[in-house]
């Protein structure tokens, strides 16, 4: 064990002894008792069954995350904000505003050099991940949320390609009386946050609006940011039997300046520097997405619902990279124009066997992308000579079955099975004779069944156990590139995972905890190749094993004060030596972009009905930044403080609140980019951070 191991080990023990001394220290004997109804309200999770259920009789790893938007005492910005406590889930915040968050789900996802991979999101119902697998967290507007479901494990599979887990945003229901709400906000780096949201309306139609500003200097050089997001949401009734919800999006993202990764060094000298490059060539992105959907319930009898959605949408992405392009390469500037849409239907249906439920869904749904890309050469972050113009395109068609049946008193049995159908293709129209035409295209079909058993021991435990296979297509985006620098990469396989795993659920009081075990072994994982200057080269290997433990426990020790623990174990590793370019991967390395080690707790007090007050500490142990395991990202801890103070003005309803991040200004780096070919690896954290906010709401 080498001198920096020892150290990162220290420094994860002593985390884990803070979070230990908090927990004991901290817990008055006896304090006013909070009312039963907030104590006992159940939470309520859709995403394992496409029923609504209790969370702790869903039979999967699934965290349902409320989201207040007048009482949460963060800015509503990134969803690291709200995650944090969710085992088994990797929310990393960049401070990097054009390469969105870092998301991954028990391993899966690690690899992403930007958006999100390998973890489906869906809001209101309606795919914010492409047919192709690629997905964006940033356009979900948290601050119209009522809440986030998180679905891991196998269960996972019945959504489709690309879910190695599933994020799901729900926007809040429009109230049925006037209501208005202002937000503002102000933090360190620059940060300013404006917004304000209009909902009213009637038992039969009502609707909701929020639009929210936010901009950030940014904690390094050559990072700020500035994006608006529209979020609106109608919900028509009427009769008791149908309900018609449509939603509309809308994100601007002007401005994202990127300050690219550093080398181990340069972290190390200055966190907060931006490479050369970054001002040569002017890195940034700007973004604009519309989307808009509809979604229709009619209930047809007393056992069978429909449900049908249709959406559609365009996204325009323009980006500039850190060298020049020239002749033979696809040039330093990216411009995107995409359009997207998709149908769906489902057919639940409900009946008993033996006075024993059993409920049933058959679904089918298209989904399609068409992307124009074209690229050109940077001359000092505008675009110059044309070096590539083609028309991408993804489609999918899938079929799925659930079968839900209680089969005795106490046991459960859950199937279903997923029928995929995703076709890539590429249109080449820059075609010269030293460029010869590239167009191409392929197709991926995969069968995914899962299968689970819940046994509810008594009303405070259960137990399941589940086990599924699942398949992970490459990205348009993945196979955009090909190692000698001309051409899509239309070799790549899609990569197939089988995943298994076993659960406790247990309440009892004022306690809550869940246990769960997994394992999840790939053939053909889609990998970097290589990383240079923000353009990645993919390949496949095979042999890439992800087992773990996910633990979490919540307790309200008395009305006022509450703690949270969350633990992730994991174990994510190559079983068979390949080659990584010229370097070669043995066998027994660690995936990198995913720590052996999480842990997350927090302590919340309410002093009295108005002022309430919290610590935070969250934990890591280090991070591999590329498959050869040449450097780490080291271990750390960081403890973050947070307070707020509830009053009346008149007829508002007023929430004053501020936190402070990484209280003792520990360096760490936030996210790691993989594999990059510059060995610019590290994405600095913020160090210290302030940040208040008022929300009113009348």
């Amino acid at each position: 064990m080498t001198r920096d191991d020892v150290c990162s080990a220290r420094r994860f023990l002593a985390s884990l002894v803070l979070v230990a001394s908090i927990a004991a220290c901290c817990m008055p004997p006896s304090l006013a008792q909070q009312s039963a109804a907030q104590q006992q309200m159940p939470e309520v999770v859709v995403s394992a069954s496409r029923a609504v259920q209790d969370r702790f009789d869903a039979p999967a790893a699934i965290d349902a995350v409320p989201v207040d938007d007048l009482r949460q005492q963060s800015p509503l910005v990134n969803m690291s904000e709200l995650l944090s406590a969710v085992p088994g889930v990797q929310v990393r915040d960049r401070e990097n505003y054009a390469q969105d968050l870092q998301i991954s789900v028990r391993g899966f996802g690690t690899r992403a050099t930007f958006g999100v991979r390998g973890v489906r999101i869906l809001i209101d119902g309606i795919p914010a991940t492409m047919p192709d697998g690629q997905g964006q967290a940033a356009t979900a507007s948290l601050a119209s949320a009522s809440r986030i479901e998180v679905l891991r494990g196998p269960l996972a599979q019945l959504y489709g390609n690309a879910a190695g887990g599933v994020v799901q945003v729900f926007t809040r229901d429009p109230p049925q009386r006037p209501e208005g709400r202002l937000a503002v906000g102000t933090g360190s780096d620059g940060q300013r946050l404006y917004g304000f949201s209009v909902g009213g309306g009637n038992a039969v139609v009502r609707g909701l609006l929020d639009v929210s500003q936010y901009a950030t200097g940014g904690y390094r050089d050559h990072s700020a940011a500035r994006r608006t997001t529209v979020n609106g949401k109608v919900v028509v009734q009427p009769s008791s039997d149908t309900t018609v919800t449509a939603v509309f999006n809308s994100f601007d993202q002007p401005l994202s300046q990127d300050p690219l990764g550093l080398t181990h060094a340069m972290f190390e000298q200055d966190p907060r520097q931006a490479i050369p490059g970054a001002s040569i060539f002017d890195t940034r992105k700007t973004i604009s997405q519309q989307q808009a959907g509809v979604v229709v319930e009619h209930r047809i009898g007393a056992d069978d619902t429909l449900r049908a959605r249709a959406y559609g949408g365009t996204r325009q992405v323009f980006q500039t990279l850190s060298f020049t392009g020239g002749p033979g390469s696809a040039g330093g500037v990216v411009d995107l124009d995409n359009g997207y849409g998709g149908v769906g239907l489902q057919w639940m249906h409900k009946t008993t066997v033996h006075a024993l439920p059993l409920n049933w869904t058959l679904g089918m749904e298209g989904n399609t992308l068409a992307e124009h890309r074209t690229g050109f050469d940077n001359l000092g972050g505008q675009p110059g000579t044309l070096r590539r113009n083609e028309s991408d395109n993804a489609r999918d068609l899938d079929a799925y079955g659930q079968l839900d049946w209680t089969f005795a008193p106490r046991w459960r049995f859950i199937a279903g099975l997923r029928a995929s159908r995703v076709l890539l293709s590429v249109n080449d129209h820059f075609i010269t004779p030293d460029n010869p035409d590239d167009s191409g295209s392929a197709a991926y079909r995969q069968t995914s069944p899962v299968a689970g058993l819940v046994w509810s021991v008594n009303d405070a435990v259960n137990l399941y156990a589940n086990v599924g296979k699942g398949f992970e297509t490459p990205t348009l985006t993945e196979a955009a590139y090909s190692a000698n620098g001309t051409g899509p990469n239309l070799g790549l396989k899609a990569s197939s995972s089988v995943q298994d795993e076993i659960g406790a659920k247990i309440r009892h009081g004022r306690h809550a905890a869940e246990l769960a075990l997994f394992d999840a072994r790939s053939r053909n994982e889609i990998v970097p190749q290589q990383t240079v200057d923000g353009r990645s080269i993919y390949q496949n290997v095979d042999g890439v094993v992800r087992r773990g433990l996910e633990a979490s426990w919540r307790v309200a020790w008395t009305g006022r004060l509450s703690t949270q623990l969350a633990y992730t174990w994991l174990d994510a590793e190559f079983t068979r030596a390949f080659m990584n370019g010229s370097n070669a991967v043995a066998s027994g390395n660690r995936l990198p972009g995913a720590p052996e080690h999480s842990l997350y707790a927090d302590l919340q007090y309410r002093w009295s009905g108005a002022f309430s007050t919290a610590v935070e500490v969250r934990a890591d142990s280090k991070v591999w930044v590329d498959d050869v395991n040449s450097d780490a990202a080291p271990a750390y801890a960081e403890v973050n403080l947070r307070a707020g103070y509830e009053f009346r003005a008149g007829a508002a309803k007023v929430v004053l609140f501020g936190r402070i991040d990484n209280l003792f200004d520990r360096a760490y780096a936030g996210s790691v980019i993989v594999n990059d070919g510059n060995g610019r690896f590290f994405e600095p954290a913020p160090g210290r951070r302030l940040y208040v906010g008022l929300r009113t709401m009348f």
